[in-house]
């Protein structure tokens, strides 16, 4: 049988508590006392962190002080990578994986967690690829998810940030990965996305007479709307081609479910619950 992965979910939880959690584990994974790779998955309030190649590299567009204005804290730590955000809607993968296990290798770990991720969003229509030159995954010319990681001992931690639902507008307020000009995406917009290119595909698929009729009627249709407002909802067609809302929470719980198995297959392990003395000693609070 494959050995186990265990997985931890911490739910919303401030980036400074997370950051203390998977440094205790990567100290009781390097020690021995944690027996199994640990992937730890949360979702943070906003926050901005600085990785080892941004600290001087001016990607950071706001000010500490603007950054707080809008309710984002600011941190700089150790993991590889320039500079990101983290926040509500994004899923966080923070791994405690020790490579001895697997492969000493941090270049082929990276690969394997892109691999993981684009398995992971798969199922919900969205076809993640990876980008030459460049870590993470990505939809085409969009990136989707962000890894940074950090190891000793060949024990990595940090991980991946892949955005489900995300709001796309705090990307704005840095260079994204030192990547100038990047298009961040979210799961949730891939979605909507392949909607609204399936409804085209669909009104391409109508037959020409009913289309061109469609057009001749648009002008009185149009005038009928502006003589009776209060008629517009029902003048709508019953068969109408509609985008339904995407169902953000569980989407979220899809994905993250989604995660935690393709995680564990890319690596050839099996997902576990982490025992109660384990996870207590993870999460106790720092003296």
């Amino acid at each position: 049988m494959s050995a186990a992965l265990y997985v931890l979910d911490l739910s919303l939880v401030e980036f400074t508590r997370a950051l203390d959690v998977q440094r205790r584990a990567a100290r009781m994974r390097i020690s021995g006392e944690l027996p199994a790779d640990l992937l730890i998955l949360c979702e943070h309030p906003p926050v901005v962190t600085l990785g080892r190649s941004a600290k001087s590299a001016g990607h950071l567009l706001l000010s500490p002080e603007a950054l707080a204005e809008r309710g984002a804290a600011l941190h700089e730590i150790e993991r590889g990578g320039d500079v990101t955000f983290h926040g509500p809607g994004q899923l966080v993968g923070y791994t405690i994986v020790d490579l001895k296990a697997h492969k000493r290798d941090l270049h082929w770990f990276l690969r394997q967690t892109e691999e993981a991720i684009i398995r992971a969003v798969a199922p919900f229509g969205v076809v993640g690829e990876r980008s030459a030159g460049f870590t993470g995954v990505w939809v085409q010319d969009r990136k989707l998810a962000s890894i940074g990681v950090h190891a000793r001992d060949w024990v990595t931690w940090h991980g991946f940030a892949l955005n489900v639902s995300t709001d796309l507008s705090w990307f704005e307020t840095i260079v994204p990965c030192g990547i100038a000009g990047v298009a961040m995406t979210s799961v949730e917009r891939e979605i909507e996305r392949e909607i609204e290119r399936e409804i085209e595909r669909e009104l391409e698929r109508e037959p020409k007479p009913a289309r061109e009729m469609e057009l001749k009627r648009k002008p009185a249709r149009e005038m009928e709307l502006e003589r009776e407002p209060a008629r517009e909802t029902a003048l709508v067609p019953e068969n109408a081609l509609q985008i339904p809302p995407v169902r953000t929470s569980a989407l979220a719980g899809r994905v993250r479910s989604a995660v935690a198995e393709s995680f564990a297959e890319v690596f050839g392990l099996h997902v576990s619950t982490i025992p109660h003395a384990l996870q207590s000693a993870i999460e106790q609070a720092e003296d």
